[in-house]
């Protein structure tokens, strides 16, 4: 039983809605793939937020952005977290934090996963210092002022912002 407590404990969920994945992100994945040998980054459906891209390009752009990294996969999901992370049998939640205005909102998240499951832990790591200031949201309003978002996001995701921008152009042309 032990044996299986302590390999569930180093497997860890990196749960967003990465819309878009951005540098940040990939930051904090690149640097917990050094401590865990095992990363599952949960896509959430999280149709409260309605998304700015699917669920299955978030997916798709993710997966093309961790290839390099060894044990660490991509998957969505769309229940509650905390059962996500107990049917991939993981001990940990992985988060980041930019800020400490990030941090009150994700301390009171911690410790409502930890109430619904004892055997679940919280871990936080902050990006990059240079990262720190990258979001979804303001890479998101960038791109839709036509802005260079090259320089916070991985390729794959410029080239896909650029192709919707280019569709939806086309469309009201139309």
């Amino acid at each position: 039983m032990q044996l299986v407590l302590t390999i569930m404990k180093l497997k860890a969920i990196y749960p967003g809605t990465f819309d878009p994945v951005t540098n940040g992100h990939i930051d904090i994945i690149s640097r917990a793939a050094k401590i865990f040998p095992e990363i599952v980054v949960g896509v959430a459906s999280n149709k409260a937020k309605r998304p700015f891209l699917p669920l299955e390009t978030r997916i798709k752009l993710l997966e093309e952005s961790v290839a390099h990294l060894p044990g660490v996969h991509v998957q969505g999901f769309e229940n509650l977290l905390i059962d996500f992370v107990l049917e991939q049998n993981a001990g940990i939640i992985l988060r980041g934090l930019r800020a400490v205005s990030d941090f009150e909102y994700e301390f009171q998240l911690a410790g409502m996963n930890r109430k619904l499951s004892k055997k679940i832990e919280t871990i936080f790591l902050t990006p990059s210092e240079n990262l720190m200031f990258i979001s979804s949201t303001l890479v998101r309003e960038i791109a839709l002022l036509n802005g260079d978002i090259s320089q916070f996001v991985p390729s794959c995701v410029v080239r896909e912002l650029k192709k919707r921008q280019n569709e939806n152009q086309a469309t009201e042309n139309t």
